[in-house]
């Protein structure tokens, strides 16, 4: 017998090695090789690799590590907690120099009982940005997390919870403020920071901001948030009956340089100006293209959009539904002069790629170039939407038929209300008409609006007043739109801008400008781990971080503490952000852990 590997490469493009154990039998008179067992994946093995020896071996941990160290005694491992996160988060900290800008920085001017003025509070907020990262939960719940990782401040104390039970408070209300008066402190810093970060990037990636990518989103509250500032709105998380607040992301050249917070209720299209003038105010952004969605879109918009200083232009999709102007220019399409778009690296590594293509058609805007645009992708999943309604606005009305046929429901008003109220509730009228003569209720499709709905399945518009823009190169600009939409779910899902408890607005706002450093940081990650050509996840990455661990140990009576090296994709990253200090500072004498 003998182990061979193969190599399979996921659907998200991750290429994982599989470990088999196979013999060779001879069959048919031929030699070939049986796969006798599947071990797995070859990283996890490794991981677990000193595990399953000392378990074959017969031998518990601690009498394993004092053979190791040609120890007699038995050693006793105080602790193991996790490292490696919070080690990558100080390294990428350390790039972007944000130790000295948030020193350089001001503090809430009104302190606390008992609050130190030169309490280090900076430290605290890259224990925040770690914990976003890592095991995203609110303050209160930041105590368990500091139990299980090894977080420490700029002098290597640890910092470790207090426990005290006040109601349903379990953590010491005093060491619980320090933490809400380190959000006090990094809003106040927020303005300036968003700059001096811009900037440092910029320094260290070589980019000219030429293109101002920007959209919303919106996050939800556990509980009744800020009055005033957590309401009801349009909700993107689908949790209509939760109160929310507005966020707007704003990234250039794939990074987040600026986010803004505006009340639930907020209109998208209302945020535009000020969005535009912050960029103006404190970027000096000279000439950029802003590129948003179709929502952003009203004359006053694209009016404020050219009338900035500097040379502001745009690139924003247009509304197609109950849009006069948009199905005419849809209309003058012509077949024979389609351009065919460039395949995203996913849509090429599909054995059939879906197909994007493009074309100019005439405006009527003087200044204004519009390109229709059709893809393949867009127009398999708006065909999948229309048929899953249409097949629920049809059960729907067959009931309806069904309760009439019984006696159920006699009254025409009646029944007009109940047909109106099934296409209201999936947008049947899109596809279906209907009458009610002689006591009957008859359906059928529409015969103006469902073609129509066909017909522009897959297209949508983009418009522009770039004269040097191709066709294609618009495409590409409007589709890079969806590293911001990207952006957001790793906002929200592992860097986690919820849950959100907080009850007043600035603790609300300082809680998402965390999330939102957390999102660089992880920007950051993923472009050294690109660079490096190593095809894992930054999600993935940071997992596998979790692995080095920090140990503390007594021999003979003697402290010592060592790092372990983790996983194989953990030493991958290390090796991509060229990390090779793992040990984390030395504390001072006497003062190993802080609060």
């Amino acid at each position: 017998m003998f182990i061979r590997s193969l190599k399979v490469r996921s659907s998200n493009g991750n290429v994982h090695e599989y470990v088999r154990i196979v013999a060779s039998i001879r069959e048919n008179g031929r030699t070939r090789q049986k796969v006798i067992a599947n071990l797995g994946r070859r990283d996890t093995l490794e991981a677990i690799l000193p595990l399953l020896h000392r378990f074959l071996a017969g031998e518990d941990d601690q009498q394993k590590l004092s053979r190791e160290l040609k120890q007699d005694s038995p050693l006793e491992v105080l602790d193991a907690a996790n490292w490696g996160p919070m080690l990558v988060v100080r390294h990428l900290v350390g790039q972007l120099g944000l130790w000295k800008l948030l020193d350089a920085g001001r503090r809430w001017p009104h302190l606390m009982p008992d609050e130190d003025p030169d309490d280090d509070w900076v430290s605290r907020v890259m224990v925040l940005i770690a914990n976003r990262l890592v095991c995203p939960g609110s303050e209160h719940a930041l105590a368990n997390w500091l139990e299980t990782d090894y977080a420490c401040d700029r002098q290597g104390r640890r910092y470790v919870p207090c426990w005290k039970e006040d109601g349903r408070v379990q953590v010491d209300r005093t060491v619980l403020q320090r933490w809400y008066r380190t959000l006090d402190h990094l809003l106040l810093n927020k303005d300036t920071l968003e700059v001096s970060l811009y900037e440092r990037l910029r320094t260290l990636f070589e980019f000219q901001p030429e293109f101002v990518l920007y959209d919303l989103t919106s996050t939800y509250f556990t509980g009744r948030g800020a009055t005033g500032f957590a309401k009801h709105g349009f909700s993107r998380d689908g949790h209509p009956r939760e109160v929310q607040v507005v966020v707007g992301v704003v990234m250039v050249a794939g990074w987040p340089i600026a986010h803004h917070v505006w009340a639930g209720n907020r209109r998208d299209s209302t945020t535009v100006p000020e969005v535009i003038r912050d960029l103006a105010k404190r970027f000096h952004l000279a000439r950029v293209v802003f590129v948003g969605d179709r929502g952003m879109v009203t004359d006053s918009n694209l009016k404020c959009i050219r009338d900035s200083e500097g040379q502001y232009g745009f690139l924003v999709g247009m509304t197609r539904r109950r849009n006069p102007q948009a199905e005419a220019l849809i209309d003058r399409v012509d077949e024979s002069r389609w351009m065919t778009c460039e395949a995203g690296i996913n849509a090429r590594e599909r054995h059939d790629p879906p197909r994007t293509r493009v074309q100019e058609v005439r405006s009527d805007q003087a200044g204004v170039r519009v390109f229709v645009v059709d893809s393949d992708e867009r127009r398999a999943y708006e065909q999948g939407l229309r048929e899953q309604a249409m097949q629920r606005v049809r059960r729907g009305l067959e009931k309806l038929q069904s309760r009439m046929a019984k006696g159920r429901l006699k009254q025409p008003e009646k029944i007009g209300a109940a047909v109106e109220r099934l296409l209201q509730r999936h947008h049947g009228y899109r596809y279906y008409a209907w009458e009610l003569k002689d006591g009957q209720l008859r359906f059928f499709e529409h015969p103006v609006n469902l073609p129509r709905e066909k017909k522009y399945e897959g297209k949508y518009l983009i418009q522009t007043d770039q004269s040097e823009i191709t066709p294609q190169d618009a495409v590409a600009h409007y589709k890079d739109l969806n590293e911001v939409e990207r952006g957001f779910h790793c906002l929200k899902d592992p860097l986690g801008m919820r849950p959100i408890w907080h009850h007043v607005e600035r603790r609300i706002r300082a809680h998402i400008f965390v999330a939102a450093l957390a999102f660089l940081l992880d920007r950051m990650l993923e472009r050294a781990l690109r660079d490096a050509g190593i095809s894992l996840s930054s999600t993935n990455a940071w997992s596998a971080l979790a692995t080095i661990r920090y140990v503390q140990f007594r021999v003979e009576g003697e402290l010592r503490s060592g790092v372990t090296p983790g996983s194989a994709r953990a030493r991958q990253v290390l090796k991509a952000l060229r990390l090779s200090d793992l040990r984390p500072p030395t504390p001072p004498p006497g003062e190993e852990t802080t609060m």
